[in-house]
């Protein structure tokens, strides 16, 4: 199985990186066995059967915007949409996510998610953003197609790094989830 993390903070190294890698390291776990990651912006690995990819916004942030083709993210596009399970993580920007991810987003045709299950993470300064990852960011990925599991994953940045709310949250959300493994037998 394929996990595709997509980090849409702006900034290298992120506080939002970190909670996006743990995320998936989480749900990999709970779908039975750890993801390996690689490094940089998109990362290759894999343990345990699962193949772990990090698509890192930052990186590809000068070229988003850029209506021309770009192999980088290309790649990075080809890798969500041959993913089982997408990974999509923001920090909160102005009670929603930024808008590098929408843009990257916005390169998807419709329906490019059909068939997989995409996980929003939002990482938050104030407790009164907590609704956004339910009332902004899953209905972008629903409208992509995507199933979407309940909740989505708000944390707090005082909460980092957040293993016990990751793991919680794993626990309520991997049983939700249908690969596109699953859903082909």
């Amino acid at each position: 199985m394929s996990i595709v993390t997509v980090v849409g903070n702006p900034r290298a190294g992120s506080r939002t990186y970190g909670a996006a890698v743990a995320a998936t390291a989480a749900i990999a776990d709970r779908l039975g066995g750890p993801a390996g990651f690689g490094d940089g912006a998109s990362g290759f690995g894999g343990v345990g059967g699962h193949r772990a990819e990090v698509v890192d916004l930052s990186a590809l942030a000068p070229v988003i915007l850029d209506p021309g083709p770009h192999a980088a993210l290309e790649v990075a596009l080809e890798l969500v949409v041959s993913a089982s399970v997408v990974v999509f993580a923001s920090p909160t920007y102005k009670a929603t996510y930024t808008g590098l991810l929408k843009a990257f987003v916005d390169r998807f045709p419709p329906d490019a998610l059909a068939g997989k299950t995409a996980l929003p993470v939002l990482v938050m300064g104030d407790p009164r953003h907590a609704l956004a990852v339910e009332t902004h960011f899953r209905p972008l990925l629903v409208e992509l197609g995507a199933h979407v599991p309940t909740p989505g994953l708000a944390l707090l940045k005082s909460e980092l790094p957040g293993e016990d709310v990751i793991a919680r949250w794993a626990g309520r959300v991997g049983p939700q989830i249908v690969t596109r493994e699953e859903a082909l037998r």
